[in-house]
């Protein structure tokens, strides 16, 4: 019993360290994870709107499990409404 007391101690101890260190950085770490989400959708959604892509045969299929983050995408990029004719999500 007193072993599994150490380490329920050690693991709330370790879990309140992890936070004391990334507190400072958790805005940094957001910013950086949403740049990297830009990028990732500019790359998925670049077939569509015709600019040739590279990786199109591996981004293609995630095309629908983006289409949910796609109306958030292009308001960060400053467009009102969708840039693709065909595709209304406003």
């Amino acid at each position: 019993m007193k072993l599994k007391e150490i380490k329920h101690w050690l693991g709330r101890v370790n879990a309140y360290a992890t936070e004391v260190y990334n507190a400072p950085y958790r805005s940094a770490i957001a910013r950086a994870k949403r740049d990297q989400d830009d990028l990732f959708m500019l790359l998925v959604f670049s077939e569509l709107m015709g600019v040739p892509n590279p990786a199109a045969f591996y981004t293609l299929e995630l095309q629908p499990l983006m289409l949910e983050q796609f109306h958030q995408w292009h308001q960060r990029m400053g467009m009102e409404h969708s840039p693709l004719d065909h595709f209304r999500c406003c």
